[in-house]
């Protein structure tokens, strides 16, 4: 087994050219949800380019990919983002998401016979609200998956992101057109109902627990000052640790939305927009075989009760599905926040290019240890499914 831990290394070190020019060309050329064409091409080039099975535009999506190697064994899913931010590029610094995930399952496929093991290297597009991840699931991506990993970038290396289950909602109040001179008291102030839902909300963010979000903007609010807004519309996000607390954070929601439309006697539409994320069950056992890695490359990988990065994934998904994990990798000096425009300069950085290739590294170790550590994934396994169950009661 020592051999092939020190194989994998040296693959990524062989591969750390290839490795930080695609990063640096996917930061430079940022791509919104589902239009990652470039990074989709230039992501599949480079496993085909290095003997990898590739499937382009997999599971009926265009700039999703999957790359596989080994015949027989536990198969481990390494995942790739490469969506960007609307405005600010690689803020969240998927550039890095993406080429820790192809060293890793580059790495991890040349030993990947020897050790009777499979890795599949999936492309997952539109993390940033669009859902990929869920999508893949549903349409067998993660099938046979034994565990899934990733790594993000951050300021500090973490056990984790402090993840949030998040739901979205498309808002849309209906009045009725008037003069607002000439006959004001016949219109219905679409308007009014919206800004009513939001003060009601900003009075029920008091009284929510510390650890849920509630947070929106008004997108529609009327045509001209004079004509009485007939349409009003609102996009909001609605965030809590668990699936079940979100449910009932968006009930409150709705009556406070419903609460503006009564007053002012219009009508309210609210889509809840799908998918919505889970919160990420992070798993420890494999969580345990990452940080020890991590360690021999030298960082120390933090709790996450030390230092936070608070945020929502549709990597949440995954892990209800699969074993899986999410830390947090440093590519950033501390106290740059993610999704700011500095954070996306950090993003093609040295420092970012370190935690490219750590990570990829991190993860090869950790996918052969779940091929050769008997008990390791037998424990993910009974892990997992405890989580799952206690999940399942209400908290």
């Amino acid at each position: 087994m020592e051999g092939a831990r020190r194989a994998v290394c040296d693959r990524v070190d062989e591969l750390a050219e290839v490795l930080i020019q695609t990063s640096r060309a996917i930061h430079a050329n940022p791509e919104l949800a589902f239009q990652e064409h470039a990074a989709h091409d230039l992501l599949t080039g480079v496993l085909a380019a290095q003997g990898i099975d590739v499937v382009q535009s997999a599971y009926g999506m265009e700039t999703a990919f999957e790359g596989s190697a080994g015949t027989t064994g536990p198969v481990v899913a390494v995942l790739c983002e490469y969506d960007a931010l609307p405005g600010i590029g690689h803020a969240c610094g998927h550039n890095i998401i993406a080429t820790a995930g192809l060293g890793a399952g580059l790495a991890a496929a040349a030993v990947a016979e020897e050790l009777g093991g499979r890795v599949r290297i999936l492309g997952t597009p539109a993390e940033e609200g669009g859902g990929g991840k869920q999508f893949m699931l549903e349409r067998g991506a993660f099938d046979g998956v034994d565990a899934a990993l990733m790594v993000h970038p951050a300021d500090a290396d973490l056990e984790n992101i402090t993840s949030l289950a998040v739901q979205q909602a498309a808002v849309t109040y209906k009045g009725r057109a008037a003069h607002a001179a000439a006959a004001p008291e016949k219109g219905l102030n679409a308007l009014d109902a919206a800004v009513l839902g939001y003060v009601n909300i900003a009075a029920l963010r008091q009284h929510i627990a510390p650890d849920e979000r509630i947070h929106g903007i008004i997108t529609d609010g009327g045509e001209k000052a004079n004509i009485v807004p007939v349409r009003a519309a609102a996009n909001w996000y609605v965030r809590s640790p668990s699936r079940s607390r979100l449910e009932d954070l968006k009930l409150r929601l709705a009556a406070c939305l419903q609460a503006g439309a009564d007053a002012t006697g219009c009508d309210l539409q609210i889509e809840w927009i799908e998918p919505s994320y889970a919160e990420v069950l992070d798993n420890r056992a494999l969580l345990d075989r990452y940080t020890a890695n991590a360690a021999l490359l030298g960082r120390t990988v933090m709790p996450a009760v030390e230092h936070q990065v608070v945020g929502s994934t549709d990597m949440g998904n995954v892990s209800y599905v699969v074993p899986s994990i999410h830390p947090m990798i440093k590519s950033a000096p501390a106290g740059t926040a993610i999704h700011t425009e500095a954070f996306a300069g950090f993003a093609a950085s040295a420092e970012a290019d370190l935690a490219v290739l750590d990570g990829a590294k991190a993860m090869a170790l950790t996918v052969v240890d779940c091929w050769t550590e008997g008990s390791l994934l037998a424990t993910a396994r009974e892990q997992f499914e405890h989580m799952l169950g206690v999940r399942a009661v209400p908290t």
